[in-house]
């Protein structure tokens, strides 16, 4: 896998789709149904980054920029940009013809409105827009931008391909508070989603949007033109993993984004069903501590965390197969740049002695953990049932509570004490692409009540993920990456798991998915 990752790096596993598709129109009224990994319940990708809501926000909206399959930027909705001599202004301007989904042109205005919003929650976000003096809209294509000083990741954050990811949002929808959630889904991107026949728990409908104009460019990744093939996306949510596949097989469904590795030898004896990994770079298991209540208000207790997990039992737990898992102790992930190992080689091992003499120096008194633990995401399901008695073996006392991820995802977001409906640790993904570097890093945000959800706050991280952002000479941004990685040993803000890709399945009829870090259902075809 670390050979793999190190081509996805430097070129995306390839610029043509997994299958590549016909030189022929969709029939009409072709639907592609979808399984995905999770249940849609929160339709605003700005104020949760959970994946799922993410997938279906690059679904309806687009963006500014995007990366292609060897992760550069490309402009998207933008035609053409300028930078001042002095780096300092930013000029913009959007593609002619663009709408929102109900008619209306799409102006820089909106945009104006779309980044300020994002840019309160995002991680990356918040970081440029600490150093922008000025945003604004000089006329209706034109979107200017004025930096304090220059800024050394501009296009990355505007083409950011993780969550939150800024989509463009009309600007009466993008005025929202970023701490409310929209209800209104009305985007530019290259399906429409009919609110209509939506029904939570069961089905989420898509329909070809017939004003989008893609861009001229083949697509790659998620960059290029957007070419809608297939008029409807029905999201069929189906909880049970073997009734899924069950499904896949029947022609049920067309495809099924996740598929746990013990249900892999039954889809590939299958002649009609391809497997595959859309996402080759993979994804990041992770721990996340709430650093608001105790014991995790006490960093050294969340270092004794550190010494008492087992990555590797972790990895083989939920994802089994070594063919699709990577111990690794490095921050940032195995294969990209800014891998290292410097001051974790003796964590995330298991070591029940070493995390028994901090707790006792912490002066731990026994307050349970509350662990939230999802229970219908494939490949996460098993997270928490480890870390737990990895955790007691040390010491600690947890308190395990079993939920489904939508709930998870809502209860996260609360700063309620963990015995009143609050928490102390919960379990995710990211997308390798989401944690290259101390910016990118959600979990790495350390900006107190303007962090994520476990609210880290330490000024020591914050200036050492600005000097990053200003940096530009590659040597010296690795620096800083591993000064960040040791002050996360005196600092910790969650516990990185060890890497994983997730295979997926489709019908063979099922051509044109593209390899990309995130849901791009534009380009498929239903033969």
């Amino acid at each position: 896998m670390l050979s793999t990752l190190r081509r996805v790096f430097l070129s995306m596993a390839a610029a043509t789709a997994l299958v590549a598709p016909l030189a022929v129109p969709a029939q009409a009224q072709t639907v592609l149904r979808f399984a995905p990994h999770s249940d849609l319940k929160i339709l605003d990708p700005i104020w949760t980054t959970a994946l799922i809501t993410t997938d279906h926000g690059m679904m309806v909206y687009d963006t500014l920029f995007a990366v292609d399959d060897k992760l550069e930027v490309k402009p998207q909705m933008v035609d053409k940009w300028e930078v001042s001599p002095d780096k300092l202004t930013w000029t913009f301007t959007l593609r002619d013809g663009l709408e929102w989904h109900d008619g209306t042109p799409v102006t820089a205005e909106d945009c104006v409105a779309s980044l300020k919003r994002w840019g309160a929650k995002d991680t990356m976000g918040q970081k440029l827009m600490s150093a922008v003096t000025e945003l604004s809209a000089p006329d209706a294509k034109t979107i200017k931008m004025v930096l304090s000083q220059p800024y050394g990741l501009v296009l990355e954050t505007l083409g950011k391909s993780s969550s939150n990811i800024p989509f463009m949002m009309p600007k009466r929808i993008a005025q929202t508070d970023p701490n409310t959630q929209i209800t209104d889904p009305t985007g530019s991107g290259p399906f429409i989603f009919k609110k209509d026949e939506w029904k939570p728990g069961e089905k989420i409908v898509y329909v070809k949007n017939p004003r989008y104009k893609p861009r001229n460019e083949p697509p790659s990744g998620l960059a290029g033109g957007k070419v809608a093939k297939v008029d409807r996306v029905e999201w069929i949510w189906i909880a049970d993993t073997q009734t899924q596949a069950n499904a896949l097989m029947a022609g049920e469904i067309d495809i099924l984004e996740m598929v746990p590795p013990d249900l892999l030898p039954l889809l590939e004896k299958d002649k009609n069903i391809k497997t595959f990994v859309v996402n080759t770079a993979g994804r990041q298991y992770a721990m996340r501590f709430n650093t608001l209540y105790k014991p995790f208000d006490n960093p050294k207790i969340r270092l004794a965390a550190l010494y008492a997990l087992d990555q590797k039992e972790i990895l083989e737990a939920n994802v089994g197969d070594p063919k699709y898992y990577t111990v690794c102790k490095s921050l940032f992930p195995c294969g990209s740049p800014l891998e290292s190992t410097k001051g974790w080689e003796d964590k995330l091992s298991g070591n029940a002695a070493k995390a028994k003499q901090l707790l006792q120096e912490a002066g731990y008194d026994g307050t349970p953990i509350v662990m939230m633990h999802q229970t219908d995401v494939p490949g996460h399901n098993n997270l928490a049932t480890v870390a737990k008695p990895q955790l007691e073996k040390a010491g600690f006392k947890v308190d395990l509570q079993p939920m489904d991820w939508q709930t998870l995802v809502s209860r996260r977001a609360k700063k309620d004490p963990p015995d009143k409906g609050g928490w102390n640790v919960f379990f995710t993904s990211w997308g390798s692409t989401d944690v290259l570097n101390p910016v990118s890093t959600a979990f790495l945000n350390a900006s107190c009540d303007k962090a994520t959800f476990g609210w880290p706050c330490d000024a020591e991280l914050e200036k050492l993920r600005d000097a990053y952002a200003k940096e530009t000479d590659p040597a010296k941004q690795k620096a800083i990456a591993e000064q960040v990685q040791l002050r996360m040993l005196d600092y910790p803000t969650h516990a990185p798991l060890g890497q994983y890709t997730a295979p997926s399945a489709m019908r063979s009829n099922i051509t044109g998915l593209l390899h990309a870090p995130a849901l791009a259902l534009w380009n498929v075809q239903k033969n």
